[in-house]
């Protein structure tokens, strides 16, 4: 079964329109940044320490940021490749029709990926890609430093967006704030005042999406759940807290949230894996 993924791989491709439109969206607000530091206000005043603990807060960002962004695109989370004949056939497996094959628990078939998903949590849509058992320990991180990394550059870009808002009235700042486009259209503010209040908002609103998310995913990262578990109340995998940790960030998961390539192999393979019983723990459900 497995086999017949690499004759079939180029059906699994992702849809790009997604992760085309947030690259843009984050050349924009890089664009705006560079523009607010050279050109416009620049950073807040600061002594040489400060700046110089700015700017290393900065690149530490950056390097956590892009370096989970491209383990994330580099681990596969798909059945395709991965041999599953004879791994303990009709033991929780289901058949998929789309893929034509066995697909162990736990997995599930995505329509945008158009393959089954090892461990699959969900379908990210500004990525474009399966959130699933390989690349679920990125996705994680990456949400925490992009929420980092939105709130560092809301802060850089406060000041010049301050002194535009203390110019005008206070019916003035709420529009610009709530409706930067309609402000924009009726002629009230310049397309560099619009670019300005638009990436303010939408990194602020990034920031805001990606610490919720970092929360609901904690939350579930904690009880050993994927989003379709908890979703429906299963509880079946939940080892808890530590076990739980450990079978989805690797041994080291306090580390890897501070570097994205500490060495922290996964203990599973994404096709069994353990539940309560197999470590002697004694849940609701197995009572």
């Amino acid at each position: 079964m497995g086999e017949s993924w690499a004759a079939r791989g180029a059906e699994g491709a992702p849809a790009r329109m997604p992760l085309v439109l947030t690259a843009l969206w984050a050349a924009v607000v890089v664009l705006e940044l560079a523009y607010v530091m050279v050109l416009g206000p620049g950073p807040p005043p600061l002594g040489p320490l400060a700046r110089a603990l700015q700017l290393a807060l900065a690149a530490y960002q950056l390097l956590n940021l892009l370096g989970n962004v491209v383990l994330f695109f580099r681990s596969d989370p798909s059945i395709r490749g991965v041999m599953l004949a004879g791994r303990g056939l009709g033991q929780g497996w289901a058949y998929c029709y789309q893929c034509q094959s066995q697909v162990p628990p736990r997995s599930g078939h995505c329509s945008a990926c158009r393959v089954c998903i090892l461990r699959r949590d969900h379908h990210c849509r500004l990525l474009g890609r399966c959130v699933g058992f390989h690349n679920y320990r990125p996705f994680l991180c990456l949400l925490l430093h992009s929420a980092g990394v939105l709130l560092h550059i809301s802060v850089l870009l406060g000041p010049a967006l301050s002194a535009l808002l203390q110019a005008h009235s206070a019916l003035y700042t709420v529009a610009l704030l709530l409706l930067p486009w309609l402000m924009l259209l009726t002629g009230k503010v310049s397309l560099a005042q619009f670019a300005l209040a638009f990436v303010v908002d939408t990194c602020v609103a990034g920031a805001l999406l990606c610490g919720a998310g970092l929360l609901f995913h904690g939350m579930l990262l904690l009880r050993g759940q994927t989003t379709w578990e908890w979703a429906r109340g299963h509880h079946c995998y939940d080892l808890g807290t530590c076990h739980n940790l450990q079978a989805a960030l690797g041994p080291r998961w306090a580390l890897v949230w501070f570097w994205p390539f500490v060495a922290s192999p996964l203990p599973g393979d994404g096709i069994s894996f353990q539940t309560p019983g197999d470590v002697g723990l004694v849940t609701p459900e197995s009572r």
